[in-house]
């Protein structure tokens, strides 16, 4: 392998370096394939799951680990029980593949907002609660004064917006930090607790008791989030608590729309935000037919935060969004 010798002085002191061609992985072969993999094989921890997020065949991604270990001349990764784990030297490569990639993404944002002439984009995951609360005020401010933005949101679980964050496919989200994942990965700045509450279509017999206790809830059925998610995991910790029986005749779904549905047209009862509760009931639609079901107590769910990846910079127009966000939450909280 080439190397690049220098001598030179500095400050009256003779220095020699001996330092491999920083460029020395490209010229051995290293393509931008080769980056998308290792972060793929980092996300998904399975060969197989990897190579169907490039959209290859297993065989070609198993080609494709090989000849990056070829280059590279050590080995990236190693098999374990359930898939594959990356080496310290696959888990150095990874972060910075993830780096050049992301800066490549940002290269074509901006080259595209150039050629239209658009103010920026900005990709942003929250959960429920603040998505109403926080983001539509946030999205009315800033395109006021920025017209040309565009703003892309996903809403979702915390498990599910993390994980997107860490592929950079988000700026920054609103939501919680996993408890699988590293936090060292983040930088988190609280701004907000959020009220659950239970819903139940109108007419529900639930209703004719006037406040419900969970032993009132015993038998009901049941349109929850998909296992492990938050906002179910606090009702079931609720349940256990006070020595109630869990829920079991349950539908799971992560659809708010198909939530209501199901709300609206059977008895059955859902834990929601309590701004999108607010929000839905009483809308002159059928979603409005679904209301609050008066209970007697509360379902606090853990705070949440402000969420950017750590080493990662802003873009000027997603920075625009963070700060008038975090502002709305400080005026809520005065």
């Amino acid at each position: 392998m080439e190397k690049i010798y220098n001598d030179y002085s500095r400050d009256g002191i003779e220095i020699h370096t001996d330092n491999f061609r920083d460029d020395s992985l490209l010229r051995a072969g290293l393509k931008m394939n080769h980056l998308r993999m290792i972060v793929m094989i980092e996300d998904h921890g399975q060969i197989s799951a990897a190579a169907e997020a490039m959209n290859i065949s297993q065989p070609a991604a198993s080609r494709m680990l090989s000849e990056m270990e070829s280059i590279a001349k050590t080995s990236l990764y190693e098999r374990i029980a359930r898939g594959v784990v990356l080496t310290p030297f696959g888990s150095a490569l990874a972060k910075r593949a993830r780096k050049i990639l992301l800066e490549l993404r940002e290269a074509s944002r901006e080259i595209a907002e150039l050629r239209t002439g658009k103010g920026g984009s900005v990709y942003l995951g929250s959960v429920a609660a603040p998505a109403i609360s926080l983001v539509v005020p946030a999205i009315r401010r800033v395109t006021e004064t920025y017209p040309g933005i565009e703003i892309n949101i996903q809403v979702d679980n915390s498990n599910v917006l993390a994980r997107e964050l860490l592929a950079a496919r988000h700026d920054f989200i609103i939501s919680r930090i996993p408890d699988e994942l590293n936090p060292r990965l983040f930088t988190a700045h609280q701004i907000g607790i959020e009220k659950a509450c239970l819903i139940v279509r109108k007419g529900h017999p639930l209703l004719e008791k006037g406040v419900v206790s969970l032993e009132d809830l015993t038998g009901q059925e049941w349109v929850f989030q998909p296992p492990g998610t938050l906002l179910r995991r606090r009702l079931e910790d609720i349940f256990i608590s006070a020595g109630v029986p869990l829920p079991e005749n349950i539908v799971n779904t992560s659809s708010v729309v198909l939530t209501l549905a199901v709300v609206c047209k059977t008895n059955a009862i859902s834990p929601i935000a309590l701004d999108m509760a607010e929000f839905i009931c009483g809308q002159s639609s059928e979603a409005g037919e679904a209301c609050i079901l008066p209970i007697d107590f509360a379902i606090d769910v853990k705070p949440y935060s402000l969420i950017t990846a750590r080493e990662r910079a802003l873009p000027p127009s997603a920075l625009l969004l963070y700060d008038i966000i975090l502002q709305e939450s400080r005026g809520m909280h005065a």
